[in-house]
């Protein structure tokens, strides 16, 4: 496996569940977007997710919900050793929050937000 492929046309259909540094280094709007929610450079925020559909709804939780701490409070939360669900950690910051419906809003605004760029 050379890799070479990597940077074809088609790389580009669903970058949601890529790295999120594979897509950082290749999409300067969502990186930029990044920057905007998080106030920190976009790979540095997005380091520890799984993919940078995570990292974007993290940062629209964090700023919906104005999270004690911000987004660094939520990423400890939900990236590394003992990593809880978005839900949880959302329940853990802002018990009465609607942890559920506040996840799917900050999912569907950084499907949004990936859609916005990838078109």
């Amino acid at each position: 496996m050379s890799g070479s492929h990597a940077s074809g046309g088609a790389a580009h259909s669903d970058m949601s569940h890529a790295s999120p540094s594979t897509v950082l280094s290749h999409n300067t709007a969502i990186a930029g977007k990044i920057q905007t929610l998080t106030g920190q450079d976009a790979q540095t925020a997005c380091s520890g997710f799984k993919n940078l559909g995570q990292c974007v709804a993290a940062a629209h939780v964090a700023r919906n919900l104005d999270i004690p701490g911000g987004f660094d409070a939520l990423k400890a939360k939900v990236t590394g050793t003992g990593a809880v669900s978005l839900g949880k950690a959302i329940e853990g910051f802002a018990p009465n929050a609607d942890a559920k419906a506040e996840a799917k809003k900050a999912n569907k605004q950084a499907s949004d937000d990936l859609k916005d760029i990838s078109s």
